[in-house]
């Protein structure tokens, strides 16, 4: 058994630390026990936390104002003072306005209500009643008996007259007169709890914005004081986005009821203020508001007149401005994103719904935005991102492993062309393909991945490398056609077959012994997994005009060594994901393939790069390899140089790669 290599340091470059995969700990039932409480706290103490959560995004609104006002030095406190007012005024003023509307509306609700009822009744005749007779007709005739008669039976005989019962006594209960008090009380009693609730809202909105610095450092403290930085950022950006977002909303909000509230008025509907301003206000309601703001115009539109072109005009006009403001205008506004998922988002509607109710659903929106955005920046918060935010929550990495587990090489193949569209190959392999089979890697060592399903998943990635291999490592058109003279010149040295495709030959440039028809041998270091990445550096290597063949471990072994086909072999391509922990597997591959071909260049591709790179002098000179690389970028840029004779520094793959002398 052959002995270890020396120093032990040189060992630790190949070993691969996997943890073993374990169940929810302490950490985890805690914060599963917290986020019952959490909820619980929100639905009991809802009483409390619904008027004081509304100030805090009424002060989020109203912040740019004040910070307005103070630019044209006003102050602190009269310039939130006056904020308040103005916002205050508004409302008033929108309450007042629904209130005369509602009050004109309710004078002729008798006269649409005839209307409604006449209509009703003449879409009853033309369709349920005429139905039934038609149904009735088709049953008499398949039984052979008369249409039944819907007169009523006559009374039989004997039976006593209607008149000739007992009157009964009527019963009388008589109510004591109301007092005052009791009037008061009545009419005070319903009043009371809106306004206990308006008058906390806006007590705590001027207290947030007169102590919005000293709120944002104690939010800090609580979040994290520890990286100062990120949670600063995090604060700043809450609030940001929430000023913007909330502002941006009521413009569009009041967009849509002006546009609403002008088209009921050439249409002829009447009171078209009332359905503009309800327009406004219910369109705050995620997904159905502004259908419920639909529907009462539209039930008035067809109470209004005897036909029915009113309604339907009315019905035209709220979803072509639904359409093109929430299909065209919002994505332009928001910038295609507000960072949410939109699952995300219809989750959140019914979980704060189910929660606090309406109002939870007109603030689950701007609430879930917060969440997220903390989420993106506070490490403890992170699992909000995840859950609700609109970023992939898998990397192209993990996707790719995880399609290929799948055995769904389809999927991930269109995860590839996305990839591809301003990436070149070469990059795609280097930091997805081969990253997901250092996963593999990791997963076999620790007895995760069956030989079943590595199998499929070896046989799809197998699948993906032959589609791609239909793509050329070449930059777009529009990189390529920006390139200086003497980048195109450098482009032609190293890559041939390129120029060949543009009609310039540079096979005359290659090297005496690269001049044959498979000038370079891919051989895979251990297994399947290495044999994928040799596949992956022989069809870049084609790619760029030198033909590359694929060699399986078993054909380098020691039985077999000697049978292996080297004529015409330049360049001996040996690919390891991962070397398992030890050096000596590949010290001895090494050194069989230097007595097999003692004048052949060897190049040792470790791919993906370690943490410690196999780049240092001992490691060299004990493998005894003549080029180490980290990446098929690198590994494809040193055949180059070789096949061209030329330093590595010179050679600038068309791939866009950063010139490099290793």
């Amino acid at each position: 058994m052959p002995e270890p290599l020396h120093p032990p340091e040189l060992e630790s470059a190949f070993r691969s630390e996997v943890a073993p995969a374990g169940s929810p700990g302490l950490r985890e039932l805690v914060g599963m026990v917290a986020a019952a409480i959490a909820v619980a706290a929100l639905y009991f103490g809802r009483e409390v936390l619904i008027p004081v959560t509304l100030a805090m995004l009424l002060s989020f609104v109203l912040s740019p104002l004040v910070e307005l006002l103070r630019r044209i030095w006003l102050g602190r406190i009269l310039s939130v003072v006056l904020a308040v007012v103005l916002a205050l005024g508004l409302i008033l003023a929108l309450g007042s306005a629904i209130g005369t509307q509602v009050a004109q509306l309710s004078g002729n609700l008798l006269q649409y209500q005839a209307t409604i009822e006449t209509k009703i009744s003449g879409l009853r005749k033309a369709t349920i009643d005429k139905f039934s007779a038609k149904l009735g007709s088709f049953a008499s005739q398949l039984t052979g008996s008369p249409p039944r008669s819907e007169a009523p039976a006559p009374a039989p005989a004997g039976t006593p007259a209607q008149g000739r019962q007992q009157t009964p006594v009527p019963v009388v209960i008589a109510q004591p007169a109301a007092s005052v008090l009791n009037i008061g009380k009545s009419v005070l009693e319903p009043m009371l709890y809106p306004m206990a609730t308006a008058g906390i809202i806006l007590v705590v909105t001027i207290f947030a914005l007169l102590q919005k610095e000293d709120l944002r450092d104690r939010a800090i403290r609580l979040l994290g004081s520890g990286d100062l930085h990120r949670t600063t950022v995090a604060m700043d950006e809450a609030g940001r986005r929430l000023s913007r977002y909330f502002l941006t909303q009521l413009g569009l909000n009041a967009s849509f009821g002006i546009i609403v509230g002008a088209g009921l008025y050439f249409i002829g509907v009447p009171n078209p203020l009332l359905w503009g301003i309800l327009g406004t206000l219910l369109r705050f309601v995620p997904y159905v508001g502004s259908w419920i703001a639909a529907a009462l115009p539209i039930v008035l539109a067809a109470a209004v007149e005897p036909g029915w072109s009113m309604a339907i005009w009315t019905a035209v006009l709220y979803t072509v401005t639904e359409l093109v403001i929430g299909q065209a205008v919002e994505p332009l506004v928001y910038g295609h994103s507000t960072g949410l998922s939109p699952v995300a988002v219809i989750i959140t509607a019914i979980f704060w719904t189910w929660i606090w109710g309406p109002i939870g659903l007109i603030i689950s929106t701007p609430l879930t935005l917060c969440l997220v955005v903390l989420g993106r920046h506070i490490e403890r918060l992170a699992f909000f991102d995840v859950l609700l935010g609109d970023r992939p929550a898998l990397t192209p990495t993990e996707s790719l492993y995880q399609r290929m587990l799948a055995g769904d090489p389809d999927e991930a193949e269109e995860q590839a062309e996305r990839y591809l569209a301003d990436q070149p190959l070469s990059s795609y392999y280097d930091e997805v393909v081969l990253q997901a089979l250092r996963l593999a890697a990791n997963d076999i060592l620790r007895g995760a991945l069956e030989p079943p399903r590595l199998e499929r998943f070896v046989a799809s990635m197998d699948e993906l490398i032959y589609d791609l291999g239909e793509r050329t490592d070449l930059p777009s058109e529009t990189a390529e056609a920006e390139k200086t003279e003497v980048e195109g010149a450098a482009d032609r040295i190293a890559s041939p077959g390129a120029s060949a495709a543009r009609g310039e030959i540079a096979d005359d440039r290659l090297a005496p012994e690269w001049q044959t028809e498979t000038p370079a041998l891919c051989i895979a270091g251990r297994g399947e997994l290495d044999e994928l990445a040799a596949r992956m550096l022989a069809q870049l290597l084609g790619g760029h005009g030198l033909n590359a063949r694929v060699v399986p471990y078993e054909a380098v072994s020691r039985t077999r060594i000697g049978a292996l086909d080297v004529a015409g072999v330049a360049m001996m391509c040996i690919s390891f994901v991962n070397a398992g922990g030890s050096t000596a597997r590949l010290r001895y591959l090494l050194r069989r393939l230097r007595e097999r071909q003692p004048h052949t260049r060897l190049l040792l591709g470790l791919w993906p790069a370690q943490d410690t790179e196999p780049v240092d002098g001992d490691l060299r000179r004990t493998l005894g390899a003549d080029f180490y690389v980290t990446s098929l970028r690198e590994a494809v840029r040193t055949c180059l140089a070789e096949a061209h004779q030329v330093p590595r520094r010179q050679i600038r793959l068309v791939t866009g790669a950063q010139e490099a002398d290793r």
